[in-house]
């Protein structure tokens, strides 16, 4: 992969590589007072980490991912103990002795902004999204980036992903409705 080469900046792909990461984006559209709608199958306090400046300003974040006892059930190779660690692959060492400190900070922003809601049944979300409403305009990206350092593009060796901008004001309020109708979905059903 030629990940040196140079990229427009219009182009609206983000792969951690070659095309932009998913960080900068976040970084870049995330102002005070957004509200965010994420949907990912992965969570990390390292990924919180990493965008703390911009997500300590958020208003408010809605949360939505697949359930981890389903993890058995959509991939038998991912229920050994690598699959529920807390921390992300290759971190520092003093990245590592920080961790109670980032655990701490990233639970109360948990506590005080986020709403967080688990889908218990199998196949049933596996999209990543990523919505940002800044109270001007509203932004999205759409593609396979999860909530991790990896799949954010901060790592050493970052996942190749596939994400691409959503640049129609149609498609991203779009976008957020069906967002809210699988939230109030698992807020009525309990499937959470």
């Amino acid at each position: 992969m030629a990940s040196h080469l140079p990229y427009p900046q219009h182009y609206g792909i983000r792969d951690n590589h070659s095309r932009g990461n998913v960080a900068a984006f976040l970084a870049n559209k995330i102002s005070a007072g957004s509200s965010l709608s994420v949907v990912s199958a992965y969570f990390t306090i390292y990924a919180y980490a990493a965008l703390a400046e911009q997500l300590d300003q958020v208003t408010h974040l809605n949360f939505l991912f697949g359930e981890p006892s389903f993890i058995a059930s959509l991939d038998p190779e991912k229920t050994d103990k690598k699959a529920f660690q807390i921390e992300d692959q290759g971190l520092e060492l003093s990245n590592r002795l920080q961790q109670k400190d980032v655990a701490r900070r990233c639970a109360e922003w948990i506590r005080d902004k986020v709403e967080i809601r688990s889908v218990r049944q199998a196949n049933l979300l596996h999209g990543k999204l990523y919505h940002i409403d800044d109270g001007k305009r509203e932004h999205a990206l759409l593609g396979s980036s999860n909530f991790t350092r990896s799949g954010l593009g901060l790592a050493n060796t970052s996942n190749i992903e596939l994400n691409l901008i959503v640049d129609s004001d149609r498609d991203r309020a779009d976008l957020k409705q069906w967002f809210d109708t699988v939230l109030q979905y698992l807020r009525k059903s309990n499937h959470f």
